[in-house]
């Protein structure tokens, strides 16, 4: 009796002798080596893990920038004294990011935007677009219930009076939650620099359009003819941008906008229509139906 926990004793030891062998032989030849300079940089780094920097996490992107993938200029909420941190650190070049920005294709606030039917249920944009396409006769429309606000990890979206995201072009960093959250896909990323905007999606034909929504697009061509290297063109009734041709002097397509669907987005006065767009004076919402 003795004798078999003597054996069986030392087989068990034996066993953990060559396990352990074997796992320290596997950590070496199985060990993957990571730059310490890695942990270093992504101190430097916010910790938003936003994504505006083209990586999935901050982790990612200073392996990026460790690895010469990447510039340290890249990360849109990082201060300039840190993005020159890091490359002092690593003795690159901090490189520079065009700053982009979200940007909402609608207008259609509650106050010229008809409303065909009232919904009941889970207030948010999600949930009402899956219910006849939340009641607003303008399918394409804002919902208007904040998703994308209550997404927004920056406070950079907030709801205004008629129902509508607006965006504070100095808190968003461009992480792309609006983008992904709305269920019309009506948020973009553009350079903040590229103001001129179509601030509709409604695809219907130009009276059935404006019968929904005051300030749709009503593909009338106008801000075509009038925009500088053929940047606009009419695609299924609506206006589109060719972003690939933006010129400075795109301002002058927005001036004979017949509605004020094609805006200038200025920095500190927001959206700016053209001199012959229609002037829009009511604030209540219009009645249902």
């Amino acid at each position: 009796m003795l004798e078999g926990l003597v054996i069986a004793a030392l087989i068990m030891a034996g066993l953990g002798v060559i396990l352990s062998g074997m796992v320290a032989i596997a950590s070496k030849s199985l060990y993957v080596f990571e730059d310490p300079r890695i942990d270093e940089v992504e101190r430097m780094l916010p910790g938003a893990n936003c994504g505006g920097c083209g990586q999935a996490g901050c982790r990612a992107f200073a392996e990026a920038i460790v690895k010469g993938k990447a510039l340290p200029g890249r990360c849109p909420v990082n201060s300039k004294e840190m993005v020159e941190k890091i490359a002092a650190y690593l003795g690159v070049d901090a490189g520079t990011l065009v700053r982009r920005v979200a940007r909402l294709a609608c207008a259609g606030g509650n106050n010229v935007a008809r409303q065909m039917a009232t919904y009941y249920g889970a207030e948010t944009c999600r949930a009402a677009a899956l219910v006849a396409g939340g009641g607003k006769g303008c399918v394409w429309g804002c919902l208007g219930y904040g998703d994308c606000r209550d997404v927004c990890a920056f406070d950079a979206i907030v709801m205004d009076e008629n129902g509508l995201p607006i965006v504070n072009e100095d808190k968003c960093t461009a992480c792309g939650a609006c983008v992904a959250e709305c269920p019309k896909e009506l948020f973009m990323l553009l350079p903040v620099n590229q103001r001129l905007l179509v601030a509709c999606k409604n695809e219907a034909r130009g009276g059935d359009a404006e019968a929904e929504c005051a300030v749709a697009c009503t593909g009338c061509g106008r801000c075509a003819m009038d925009a500088p290297n053929n940047m606009i063109s009419i695609v299924n009734n609506l206006a589109r941008v060719d972003y690939g041709k933006w010129r400075p002097d795109c301002k002058a397509a927005i001036e004979r906008c017949p509605t004020g669907a094609i805006v200038w987005m200025d920095r500190d006065l927001g959206a700016i229509k053209g001199i012959q767009a229609k002037h829009i004076t009511r604030k209540s919402p219009l009645p249902i139906g």
